[in-house]
């Protein structure tokens, strides 16, 4: 897996896993769906993610997310 999908993966995950604990536990998770989305909308245009960062460092090769 391209850090560019992992980045996808972890991001879906994390805003489908807050908006459940939201309905489940308390509604400030939106706060934290928030927060990964409006991480997404500043890499569209700064090109800096910080999720890509960690795993390049990791050893994660990049690829090309949409073929």
């Amino acid at each position: 897996m391209s850090i560019e999908r992992a980045v996808l993966a972890f991001a879906g995950s994390f805003i489908l896993i807050s908006l459940a604990l939201s309905q489940i536990h308390s509604v400030h998770w939106l706060w934290f769906t928030a927060f990964v989305g409006a991480n997404l909308f500043q890499t569209a245009f700064t090109g800096f993610c910080p999720l890509a960062s960690v795993l390049k460092a990791m050893g994660k090769k990049p690829g090309t997310a949409f073929n």
